[in-house]
């Protein structure tokens, strides 16, 4: 059995990977379970790891210290990645109203956290700790963290307040919508509430019935409307053209248009009538309506094309073909010339097929480039991420230079690269699942290592009095910003409640609430507005964990 004793308890590399890895798989398979449609998910991870150091399991003070800064850093710069392309493009009209109401929630967090520290007597690491936990931020954590250990300051105290009041971070989100929509939400506004969402790309067929557009060019509409619109196909007189920008419509030409939802009745004034037919079903045989033409969908992957705007390739023009939508990381996106590119993209194509295999040239279409991540750029970003990370920062107010760390450092990187990246023509294309395989390994590590080390003590303070006040007040921080906030938004900004609770679970970073709330409230927009706040909120929690701890420690 000493074979066994060295794999489980004898430290080493070796039994550190062991331990790590079987942390992480009881986390990773208990997250499955499902309680009342709630679970957990990778945060078992977490409380999996402090069971094992309740139990006295234990590693290398420095393997664990490495496992878990290079777990936090791969699961933030991954992070960044991931909502750099919508970070700049959530702060647009819509999204700004959204915005603006998640900072007004992190602020009321903020400042009730600041006064419960001055009030309360518990101390600033533990009570950063317990606004982690209240709002479900494992990267803020790391991130207070890392500020502990610039400053000179034990940094384990706010990962126990934070084990502690995570459970409850859960479930207050939760409860708070539950509270919202029994007592504030009537049901003629449950019933109406999708009708909001107007930013999917929708398909309709017009016929031109006008007199004020008969002989004018498809690009003269366009320039004197603001709606974005492809028109995909054109019958007329009983024969179909992929229309070019300088074609000219007459009466009675039949055009398929592909545009949002909320434009479609708009377009109809403009165009004369909307023809019945759905053109949304799942099922449509695109190849079948006319033999003449073929609907194919074509993959960006040349390198020269990433970053391009779609207008600057003149393809319509070119090849006598059409673009009528991009499929961006399971996003629908409408074909319009100023859209950038990516590596990754998926372009309808409409024409017939020896134009499309002309334009399958200046694309790519060779899928199988794709299933190889570019890890140079990964990596590459990592060293700016940590390098921008060490950089010192004077602060007015506070006597030494500060520095981003491990989790703001390599997340700001992440951020821009991901935005700007195609801009400048790098290839930072990571498919979707490379890019969840490099979250969940980076965040399994860094809650396995977290929960080890605050496992040792997690119990005995839960069951003193210190333990039921930190219980007590993350569900404060939880509970009373989102209910003020989420109250503001319905009745104030008369925001419809699936967009409101989407927004709130997405500034508390809580996708185990955005679920629930998925599985109770009908169509998309709680999905939608969640995204729209998630890249801003996950920014600002890293940052002003680290700020609160810079001014007031």
């Amino acid at each position: 059995m000493e074979w066994l004793n060295t794999l489980f308890l004898t430290h080493s590399a070796l039994q550190a990977v062991i331990i790590l890895s079987l942390i992480s798989a009881i986390g990773l398979g208990l997250g499955k379970i499902h309680i009342m449609g709630i679970s957990l998910g990778v945060t078992f991870v977490f409380f999996a790891g402090i069971m094992a150091g309740h139990l006295g399991l234990s590693i290398d003070p420095q393997m664990l210290n490495y496992a878990e800064s290079f777990g936090l850093v791969i699961f933030v710069y991954s992070l960044g990645l991931q909502v750099g392309p919508g970070f700049f493009s959530s702060f647009r009209r819509g999204g700004m109203q959204l915005n603006m109401l998640s900072l007004l929630l992190i602020a009321l967090g903020t400042i009730i956290t600041v006064i419960f520290h001055l009030t309360t007597g518990v101390s600033l690491p533990d009570m950063v700790g317990i606004l982690c936990g209240a709002t479900t931020n494992t990267p803020a954590l790391g991130a207070a963290q890392q500020t502990l250990q610039q400053m000179g300051h034990p940094s384990s105290s706010p990962a126990l307040s934070c084990a502690v009041t995570y459970p409850l971070g859960v479930l207050g989100v939760i409860l708070a919508v539950l509270i919202i929509r029994k007592l504030f939400v009537r049901k003629e506004e449950l019933s109406v509430q999708d009708k909001e969402s107007g930013n999917k790309t929708y398909i309709a067929e017009f016929q031109v019935f006008n007199p004020g557009i008969f002989g004018k060019s498809i690009k003269d509409i366009a320039h004197f409307t603001n709606m974005k619109f492809v028109i995909s196909r054109l019958w007329r007189d009983g024969k179909v053209s992929i229309p070019t920008s300088e074609k000219v419509l007459a009466k009675g030409d039949h055009l398929l248009v592909v545009t949002s939802e909320k434009d479609v009745e708009a377009l109809t004034m403009l165009f004369g009538e909307q023809e019945k037919k759905d053109w949304n079903k799942e099922d449509i045989d695109w190849n079948a309506i006319d033999s003449q033409l073929v609907s194919q969908r074509i993959v960006v992957t040349r390198p020269e094309i990433n970053g391009k705007k779609l207008g600057s390739l003149r393809l319509r023009n070119n090849y006598g073909i059409n673009i009528s939508r991009v499929h961006r990381a399971g996003v629908q996106l409408l074909a319009t010339p100023e859209l950038i590119l990516q590596m990754g993209d998926r372009l309808t194509v409409v024409g017939e097929a020896a134009a499309i295999q002309n334009v399958e040239k200046v694309l790519g279409n060779a899928v199988k480039s794709l299933k190889e991540p570019n890890l140079v750029a990964v990596f590459i970003g990592i060293i700016l991420g940590l390098a921008l990370g060490a950089i010192p920062l004077s602060i007015p107010g506070i006597s030494a230079p500060v520095k981003l760390g491990l989790a703001g450092g390599p997340i700001i990187v992440g951020i821009l690269i991901g935005t700007f990246g195609p801009r400048l023509h790098m290839i930072t294309y990571t498919t979707l699942s490379a890019n969840l395989m490099l979250r969940g390994l980076g965040l399994s590590m860094y809650l396995a290592c977290l929960g080890l080390d605050a496992g040792s003590h997690f119990f005995e303070t839960v069951v003193r009095p210190e333990g039921a006040l930190w219980i007590g007040l993350g569900f404060i921080i939880t509970f009373i910003p989102v209910v003020i906030t989420g109250l503001i938004a319905l009745r104030v900004m008369k925001i419809d409640f699936g967009t409101v609770s989407g927004m709130l679970c997405g500034t508390m970073a809580n996708p185990m609430a955005l679920n629930y709330v998925n599985d109770t409230v009908e169509g998309d927009n709680p999905s939608v507005s969640y995204a729209t706040v998630y890249p801003l909120s996950m920014f600002l929690r890293v940052i002003i964990a680290q700020v609160i701890l810079m001014f007031f420690l």
